[in-house]
């Protein structure tokens, strides 16, 4: 199996992509430093299909591995062969390669097995390969008390066994059932008391082609399932399937025995495969339900990562709750514990002005912007609470309300343990919510990405399969961002690539111990950060206010040299860089020549563009261009719509049948797919990413249920 060829045909990519790639990922080299810093070599291939190439090589690999060892395993039997080497070195799939090992693979005792052991396989030999068999006469000759056969009717029972595991175990069979599957299958589910009221309801009597059915259906219908409230099964036309199975195996030599080998090939399908099938095909749509569901998790999960910070802000972390009281904390523009306490505005207590109080001294002493509340249980009633607050004093405060997902989970871990040993757990929840506005990643990687909730049926997929996506995707965020060294906490710098957890906690024991770094060189003084790792992570370190300017920079240090090269090429120095003196380098490049430019630096063309880039605005987050949150003074009930209201929404949420967008009211509106856009779209996350601010217009409101329909159609979007 040529590997590298199947990766160009799959992914279309060029022959020196692929060796390059497979060189560089076997070699160590993490997904970020190869997608930002090699990107000369991968034919600037992005951190998504760096990762789908991995996962790609990595299966091919494990299926090579997997022929070799089938390979291995029939030859000990002695039963290996030309052509069973040739439908092996043929077979694409793990699934067609385990197909071809079925027949020699050591079954449980089976019926075709006992039947063996009786010694009944010459007569299975006859109905398959003689005319017109006497099943009677010939099964007479089979009848021995001592092996079980103790009469003619064990005798035939048992060649048909044997010959319908030899029909199931059919691997071309299998492969044409499993195709028509795939194609023509039907996925049925019926209630299993349809007077039961449930969130199933519109699964109660439902179909859908295989083919077709979106995946957040298949996890919906599984959930069902596992509830006990639905009962599932795959429809298939039948009786095709059993007469494919019967021409394969009737030919002249027993057309006499057509009627006892479509006995056998029901038997075989009904009993032995389609079971099989069936299974496969539900595991294999539930495979692809939870890829997307994980899939659109990564998308939202980034979405929220790449949030904008909002910087140097005093911000009040509001933390909602009823009969506990609602947590508050205080922090600085650095997110560091000014003050906290906890108030009871909320019901039972209802101690409104006792808390208005409370939070108004603290609002003057601290000089607060901004009160960021959590989005959990209490959120509407404590947003009414501090928008009241907010119109009765004599400053410009204003407010937000942030995701809190995972908040509760943080609170109680070790690291929050570790930052802030001597304060209450409930008080670490406000803490972490005043942090996510000030930095929505800083705060959010301190978090299992799983507990962060942005998404479609989360609790329902693979876990390490989750788990494994999700960290990729806040390790691409992280180095896609940057992280200042001097500020970051080592559960952010864990994320850096090449940087392991115990690394991360050297480089801050290092900082606590030395001071600041002032040169990304410094940090191979950290303890068992070697080499390797610094190649890796260098170039994702940020030293704020540095003597050299490039170490605020997305420039690798490996860069260092021949950036100064171009800089003195086009009259610039490193002053000019520091100053912010650049403002009309693109037309001295253009003068200079880029090609001839890259050729005189010794620089590849697509390093030095990024090089370029990077040094117009040493320190730039690009973040900052981001959308910032909505700050509101005032609040909404589901009362105060109207439909046809045009409203400002945050995306709180993507998934494939719709957005839910924050339009200041208790509960999330839902924006169907279908109302996204004019044009047709294939899902959600091709438009809206979550923390998009976007227009809406009230389609739709439900009292009873609190819901509401938004439509982004035939609205204006700012």
């Amino acid at each position: 199996m040529d590997i590298e060829k199947i990766l160009c045909e799959d992914l279309k990519l060029k022959k020196f992509q692929v060796d390059n790639t497979i060189k560089l990922i076997d070699e160590g080299n993490t997904i970020p430093f190869i997608a930002r810093y090699r990107k000369e070599m991968t034919g600037e291939m992005s951190d998504i299909q760096l990762r789908d190439f991995g996962e790609r090589l990595a299966y091919l690999r494990n299926l090579e591995a997997r022929k070799e060892d089938i390979k291995r395993l029939i030859d000990e039997q002695e039963k290996l062969t030309d052509e069973i080497v040739k439908n092996l070195e043929k077979a694409m799939t793990l699934q067609e390669a385990e197909d071809i090992y079925a027949p020699y693979k050591k079954k449980k005792r089976t019926r075709a097995a006992i039947a063996k052991e009786r010694g009944l396989e010459s007569l299975a030999a006859m109905i398959l390969l003689s005319n017109n068999v006497d099943l009677t006469k010939e099964a007479e000759k089979f009848i021995d008390e001592d092996k079980g056969v103790e009469n003619i009717d064990i005798a035939i029972q048992g060649a048909k066994d044997i010959v319908a595991e030899q029909m199931s175990d059919n691997a071309d069979i299998r492969k044409y059932l499993r195709k028509n599957a795939l194609e023509r299958g039907i996925l049925v589910s019926k209630a299993k008391d349809e007077e039961i009221d449930s969130v199933y309801k519109m699964y109660y009597d439902f179909s859908e082609s295989i083919k077709t059915i979106p995946p957040h259906r298949v996890l919906a219908i599984n959930r069902g399932e596992k509830e006990e409230l639905l009962t599932v099964k795959i429809s298939m036309d039948d009786s095709r399937m059993i007469e494919h199975i019967l021409s394969e195996y009737v030919g002249n030599q027993n057309m006499g025995n057509i009627e006892v080998l479509r006995e056998i090939a029901e038997d075989s399908y009904k009993r032995l495969i389609f079971p099989s099938i069936e299974r496969e095909m539900r595991n294999h749509l539930t495979e692809i339900a939870q890829e997307r569901a994980i899939e659109v998790f990564g998308k939202n999960l980034n979405g929220l990562l790449l949030q904008p910070p909002v910087k140097d802000i005093t911000v009040m972390g509001f933390d909602p709750a009823f009969r506990t009281g609602c947590k508050i904390a205080v922090v600085d523009k650095n997110g560091k514990l000014l003050d906290y306490t906890t108030v009871y505005p909320t019901a039972p207590q209802n101690k409104v002005d006792a808390a208005k109080k409370e939070l108004k001294k603290l609002i003057d002493k601290y000089d607060i912007d901004i009160i960021s509340i959590g989005n959990g249980t209490a959120s509407r009633e404590s947003e009414k609470f501090v928008a009241e607050m907010i119109a009765e004093i004599d400053k410009n405060v204003s407010y937000v309300i942030v995701n809190e997902a995972g908040a509760s989970v943080y609170s109680a871990s070790k690291l929050a343990n570790e930052e802030h040993p001597d304060i209450n757990v409930s008080i670490r929840g406000a803490i972490s919510i005043a942090r996510r506005l000030q930095d929505p990643m800083a705060e959010l990687v301190k978090i299992e990405p799983r507990s962060i909730g942005v998404g479609q049926y989360q609790h329902d997929v693979n876990e390490k399969r989750l788990t494994e996506v999700l960290d990729g995707v806040v390790e691409d965020s992280v180095n896609k961002i940057g992280v200042d060294v001097n500020t970051a906490s080592y559960s952010l710098l864990e994320h850096v690539a090449g940087i392991s957890p115990s690394v991360a906690k050297n480089i801050v024991a290092y900082r606590d111990e030395n001071g600041e770094f002032t040169d990304i060189k410094q940090i191979k003084k950290v303890k068992r950060l070697g080499p390797a790792a610094f190649e890796q992570s260098a170039g994702f370190m940020r030293i704020t206010n540095p003597k050299n300017p490039l170490d605020n920079t997305g420039i690798h240090p490996e860069s260092y040299s021949a950036c100064k090269k171009a800089l003195d090429l086009l009259g610039y120095d490193m002053e000019d860089v520091k100053n912010e003196n650049l403002s009309d380098i693109d037309s001295r490049v253009k003068d200079y020549g880029l090609n001839k430019l890259s050729v005189d630096a010794d620089l590849g063309e697509v390093t030095l563009k990024d090089i370029l880039e990077e040094i117009k605005k040493p320190g730039r987050d690009i973040r900052d261009s981001g959308i910032k949150p909505i700050l509101r003074t005032d609040v909404m009930k589901i009362d105060d719509l109207e439909e046809g209201m045009e409203l400002t929404g945050t995306v709180r949420n993507v998934v494939d049948f719709g957005a839910f967008v924050d339009i200041g009211i208790k509960n999330d509106g839902l924006v169907h797919i279908s109302k996204i856009s004019k044009k047709r779209i294939k899902t959600p996350a091709d438009i809206l990413t979550v923390g998009d601010i976007v227009r809406v217009k009230v389609i739709g409101i439900d009292m009873d249920k609190g819901k509401v329909s938004l439509s982004m159609k035939d609205v204006k979007q700012d």
